[in-house]
């Protein structure tokens, strides 16, 4: 805490700046009142998104929106790395092997189907892209995949032992490789940042759990009649998290939906968010997550000195793309009336 400042002051000043700038509530209000994309961009303007619409011709698009919205993001993520000192770099080096993640999975499912791979490149998390994606392309099974590109990746080291096999890829075992990515991914973060102690393994040591927790829990329902044995689901939760372990056994021998939520009953805060997206009509499961990601995320801010501010913002601001992106979808499709139903940050 005593030397934090001297490598790490002026990126933490600067993240939370760029925390203030996070729509509020009356602007959220204002976009709810548009009559049309154009509208938008008018109020858009005047939030600190300012002018970052001003080049795009009429008529504008939702995608177009969202572009422009994560590349801001993305101009804001990379300035704060170019000016972070070395352990901090590497905290946020960490924060965009996710991306990564995504990107491969989507590539490898857009092959499977037969779609452009220009296209699919486009759609790219710019934070996940690596100089031989597009290779992933021409890979019909995981060893290929792995010796022709991830072996040269930050993603090496989660895929050496999920990249063995030779047989072709399918829809299953493609979400497979998603889930054994994102373990190996999450279980190395979350013991990377409880090595750094202090307040940064206490932040994001929550965070890490829920997130650890959120995929337990959606990997069993979404395995629920499927040919995924047991077994098999037992293999893709995180070694770590408040489920963990006897929550996870129990969610292993799940059979059901009511037995998933059985599973977490003992659990205060999954409790309640099972309740919650039973009680909702407007509300599912996964929205109660994300409110309660939101919640976690807000709370990083409470603590200084710690590396969790930056990881919280990330997450901030992608939940706010999707807020945008859900109010500019409703406009544009005349569904004014479901203008409400995003998640709330402040």
């Amino acid at each position: 805490m005593i030397t934090f400042n001297l490598d790490d002051g002026f990126t933490e000043a600067v993240i939370r700046g760029y925390r203030a700038g996070i729509l509020s509530a009356a602007d959220y209000s204002n976009l709810g009142q548009c009559d049309g994309l154009e509208d938008m961009r008018m109020h858009l303007a005047v939030t600190d998104y300012g002018n970052f619409l001003q080049n795009e011709p009429s008529p504008l698009q939702t995608m177009t929106i969202s572009e422009k919205c994560t590349e801001k993001l993305v101009d804001e993520f990379n300035y704060i790395r170019c000016n972070s000192a070395e352990s901090l770099a590497k905290f946020l080096d960490y924060i965009t092997y996710g991306y990564m993640i995504d990107n491969v999975i989507l590539l490898l499912t857009g092959t499977l189907h037969e779609r452009d791979t220009r296209e699919l490149l486009e759609k790219c998390h710019p934070l996940g892209k690596f100089q031989s994606l597009a290779t992933l392309a021409i890979t019909t099974n995981p060893k290929d995949a792995y010796k022709l590109v991830l072996v040269d990746t930050p993603l090496a080291p989660y895929a050496q032992m999920n990249f063995g096999e030779s047989q072709d890829f399918t829809e299953l075992n493609i979400e497979i490789i998603r889930n054994t990515l994102y373990k190996a991914y999450l279980e190395d973060f979350y013991a990377y940042t409880q090595s750094l102690g202090g307040a940064t393994a206490e932040v994001m040591g929550e965070i890490l759990k829920f997130e650890a927790d959120r995929r337990a829990i959606n990997i069993t329902i979404n395995s629920l009649d499927t040919e995924l044995t047991k077994e098999g689901r037992a293999e893709l939760y995180c070694n770590f998290g408040d489920l963990y372990p006897e929550g996870v056994m129990r969610l292993e021998r799940a059979e059901n939906h009511d037995a998933v939520r059985a599973a977490v009953e003992p659990y205060p805060q999954y409790r309640q968010l099972f309740q919650e997206a039973t009680y909702s009509q407007e509300k599912s499961l996964e929205d109660c997550f994300f409110e309660y990601e939101v919640k976690l995320n807000k709370l990083a801010f409470e603590q200084q000195f710690q590396y969790g501010v930056f990881y919280a913002y990330m997450k901030l601001k992608e939940q706010e793309i999707r807020n945008i992106v859900w109010i500019a979808e409703c406009i544009s499709q005349d569904q004014k009336a479901r203008i409400s139903q995003y998640i709330p940050i402040w």
